[in-house]
């Protein structure tokens, strides 16, 4: 491949990621249909997954929406049995939320097909891409935590 200017790695990354996006989403959307939850359900039961008891505060800022949002969105996982409400004991202003044992398993779940999808995708190039663009992407990882 020629070297190409950033302008241009741009527009070509630009036209590639939907596409490869948008098949990562479909394999995922078919299993959210499955077990009847939404993309930014996922989203909470996966930061809860891996945080543990989280402030709805905090989850709010973390995907970026009002505290109201997340209310109505923890209100269907508490309704379906996927996360429960709890008190703060020192402060009851403080609404927490966790996983139930459903919601860790469907976590779990989707996690293990994630990895299938990502396998099947990557599988398609060699090991050595597959370490560079690792590569890449860690090194990408520790500039935007250093902002």
């Amino acid at each position: 491949m020629s070297e190409l200017s950033l302008s241009e790695f741009v527009d070509r990354v630009s036209e590639l990621m939907p596409v490869i996006m948008r098949e990562f989403m479909r394999s995922q959307g078919d299993e959210f249909h499955k077990m009847k939850i939404t993309m930014p359900q996922f989203i909470v039961l996966e930061l809860l997954y891996r945080s543990g008891e989280c402030r709805m505060g905090d989850i709010a800022k973390f995907i970026n929406v009002t505290t109201a949002a997340i209310t109505g969105l923890a209100d269907r996982l508490v309704r379906d049995g996927y996360a429960l409400r709890a008190s703060d004991p020192k402060d009851r202003r403080i609404v927490n939320i966790k996983l139930t044992a459903k919601g860790s398993r469907l976590v779990k779940d989707m996690i293990g097909r994630r990895k299938q999808v990502t396998a099947r995708m990557f599988g398609m190039v060699s090991q050595k891409e597959r370490a560079q663009y690792l590569e890449i992407l860690t090194r990408i990882n520790k500039k935007m935590q250093g902002r």
